[in-house]
């Protein structure tokens, strides 16, 4: 019986960076060795089992076979005479093929330092394609390690896979699970770089995927490219540490662009609105939380009216957060005003960029809401004599104490 760590724990050490979990594949040995040593067993389609001490996963070596479409038509195989090449070989890339043994020694079969050293996300084998998933992962890992590349033959092996259909077997869940761990990442661009390069954004978010070569307003936006300025705002969202709902609002931000006719083009007068079923549409079939849904909702709909803010009167302003539902709900007004300032700084070309540009409307609405906010709305219902009137009350009411509040501008 022996161990040794494999995947991304190697991997990120072969980087220099930061592991954060080790995860060991156990070879030569069978489960009730395992639980006889004190391991105990967590995993339901074949035998992983965490460590008594450390809890770490220690899974034993397999092989596995493909028996349906999708990503979840599998058998596996453990045996003790399972090798450690056998195991390796069913890995994804081949800097995730890269075994530690307990005394340091690498083992390499498929020259995974290589393509460390070269940034090259390559596949393992032609075994890749039995996976769907595999392709979002390689997505993620490009958000993940930017200056990383996908080598030519895995990419016409993606491509082939969305064209046989297998990406199409993806539920819901598991697509949500990869993009927002992507959008997670440092760089999100990349994942919907790669996505789009093998023809799988298409398939997945065919939404997001029809903004490339759709043109805006070179005046507003140097990039002009619609693609391009929503893979810079999202970069700029995690530039910025986002929280995941802002960086998804920031992604869908701006959908509604995608079904201007082209006649209208660079043009795109009400596309907020466009956006916003659109929007819905997408986090439906992606099943995404609900706090992610609302707030890229609020976002497409309202990100003209915030850009617009210090150009609007005070009662529009009020209205503006009725409508976003801003009084018992501040924190999540404070992130549409987020989103709304990376699609302002998302821009950039030909020489130009707005990355530092001021934003004052973000300061500039916070005042107000505070304002609106500081409203007693109990005390203005006692003093109004006739109950129907009690919600004008209250809007005349906010509107004044938004009014006094700006008086001095942002």
């Amino acid at each position: 019986m022996k161990t040794y760590v494999v995947g991304g724990a190697v991997r990120d050490a072969l980087l220099g960076l930061p592991v954060k979990d080790h995860d060991h594949v156990v070879v030569g040995a069978t489960p009730d060795e395992m639980l006889q040593q004190g391991f105990r067993p967590v995993g339901k389609d074949f035998p992983v089992f965490l460590h008594p001490q450390t809890q770490e996963e220690y899974a034993l070596a397999r092989t596995e076979r493909k028996t349906a479409p999708g990503y979840k038509g599998f058998v596996f195989h453990t045996a003790p005479d399972v090798t450690l090449e056998d195991d390796l070989v069913r890995r994804d890339l081949t800097i995730n093929a890269i075994a530690r043994a307990d005394d340091g020694a690498l083992t390499d079969p498929f020259n995974g330092q290589q393509d460390i050293r070269d940034h090259i996300f390559r596949h393992v084998s032609d075994a890749f394609a039995e996976d769907p998933v595999r392709i979002l992962r390689v997505a993620r890992f490009a958000a993940r390690y930017p200056e990383f590349r996908v080598a030519p033959e895995t990419n016409a092996l993606m491509r082939k896979m969305v064209d046989e259909g297998e990406v199409d077997a993806l539920v819901a869940e598991r697509v949500w699970q990869e993009l927002s761990r992507g959008l997670m990442e440092q760089k999100p661009s990349r994942m919907l770089q790669v996505l789009r390069d093998c023809g799988a954004l298409a398939r997945i978010v065919p939404e997001l995927d029809r903004l490339w070569g759709v043109p805006q307003p070179e005046k507003h936006h140097p990039e002009i490219d619609t693609g391009i300025h929503m893979q810079q705002v999202v970069d700029y969202a995690a530039a910025q540490n986002h929280e995941l709902p802002v960086r998804f609002a920031a992604l869908l931000h701006d959908l509604g662009k995608g079904v201007t006719p082209s006649e209208q083009w660079p043009a795109h007068h009400g596309h907020e609105g466009m956006g916003v079923e659109l929007v819905q549409q997408v986090c439906q079939r992606l099943k995404a939380p609900v706090e992610c849904r609302d707030l890229a909702v609020m976002t497409a709909r309202e990100h003209g009216n915030v850009a617009r803010a210090l150009e609007l009167r005070p009662n529009t302003i009020v209205k503006l957060l009725e409508r976003c539902d801003g009084f018992r709900k501040p924190a999540r007004f404070s992130q549409l005003l987020l989103a709304a300032q990376c699609d302002a700084r998302g821009r950039e070309g030909q020489g130009v960029s707005f990355r530092d540009a001021p934003y004052p409307q973000l300061a500039y609405l916070e005042k107000a809401l505070a304002a609106a906010r500081g409203v007693n709305a109990g005390e203005v219902a006692q003093r109004c004599s006739e109950p129907a009137r009690i919600p004008e009350m209250v809007h005349g009411a906010r509107v004044a104490a938004v009014s006094a509040a700006l008086a001095g501008g942002a």
